[in-house]
């Protein structure tokens, strides 16, 4: 009997085309998925993975188990889902926690095909800057809560009770005004373009600008923050009206309702974990399916490199949490 979390893994290295791509999206580090696919060749009998210099590919064998493991790990996700249902919620409050990107698009999806299967639960979604919605979770004025950490910026242990598990994984990208020369420039940004160039961000005690500044730093450029504000929205909106240029996470870039030049950042870049915070002895109907929905939705590995981070219509029906 093969293992459903190591099936998870191969799909997610034939999707993303590399390790660590697919550990990024899936949570773990590259080492731990490595030894992972390292058993299942082992239960397998074949060898499933050819390793190159760019990434990973399937062997033969590798694809034969693949189409077999997406038809599992569908099915699985039908059952958890129909279970759900057999619970029969009725009745009751929902509270969610959120942060502004994650409340405009990830939560919307799910909360919708969460209402359409259990009308008669009340929701509530407050926002919370993290990792504030995580404290609401540990206080009870929350039953869940998305939040997010910044690589290079502090990292804080949930308190005590509270379980934190890792959606997906975000990049951070450039934007300037359009037709901005830095955004025209070939290939991926290197932090020392950014030498001596006016930056809008965020505050110096918030994780976004810390992260930034950190990896400024070890390139050996110094920040020039000539504007701060803590909304996303609104350092495209300043960035977009030529008063500097910011890093904001690809999701915000995307989506922005003013025009913006966007690259991407070279390698290591800067990354956000979104994850979802809930209380580990919270065993009512409610926050169990909502909590199965959102990992189902969004710890699902995409089809290709950042889709993962564009909401689907619908979402799927919960994978393994």
């Amino acid at each position: 009997m093969f293992d459903s979390t190591r099936l998870a893994g191969l799909v997610a290295v034939a999707e993303a085309g590399s390790i660590t791509r697919a550990a990024a999206r899936l949570g773990y580090t590259a080492p731990a998925l490595s030894q992972q696919l390292a058993k299942l060749e082992r239960e397998a009998g074949a060898e499933l993975l050819v390793r190159t210099h760019r990434g990973a590919r399937l062997t033969a064998a590798g694809e034969v188990l693949v189409a077999h493991a997406r038809r599992a790990l569908d099915e699985m996700d039908r059952a958890r889902l129909e279970l759900s249902q057999l619970r029969g919620l009725s009745g009751g409050r929902l509270r969610i926690g959120t942060f502004t990107t994650a409340g405009i698009h990830l939560l919307p999806p799910v909360l919708t095909a969460f209402r359409r299967e259990h009308p008669e639960v009340e929701l509530r979604v407050a926002e919370y800057e993290p990792p504030a919605g995580v404290a609401a979770v540990a206080a009870g004025d929350a039953d869940l809560a998305l939040t997010h950490v910044y690589e290079g910026g502090p990292d804080p242990a949930p308190p005590p009770g509270v379980t934190v598990e890792p959606l997906l994984v975000e990049d951070l990208v450039l934007v300037t005004s359009p037709g901005h020369a830095l955004a025209a420039a070939p290939g991926p940004m290197r932090w020392a373009e950014l030498a001596g160039q006016p930056l809008v961000s965020s505050a110096p005690d918030y994780p976004n600008r810390q992260a930034m500044e950190a990896a400024l730093r070890a390139a050996g450029v110094r920040p020039v923050v000539v504007c701060e504000t803590p909304a996303y929205v609104t350092v495209c909106a300043l960035v977009s009206a030529g008063l500097g240029m910011g890093l904001v996470p690809r999701m915000m870039a995307e989506s922005s309702v003013v025009p913006l030049g966007v690259r991407a950042l070279a390698a290591p870049g800067i990354h956000r974990t979104i994850a979802l915070a809930s209380r580990g002895d919270d065993t009512s109907p409610g926050v169990r399916t909502l909590r199965a929905l959102l990992l189902g939705t969004y710890r699902r590995p995409a089809t290709t490199p950042g889709a993962a981070l564009t909401p689907p219509g619908r979402p799927r029906p919960p994978t393994e949490g």
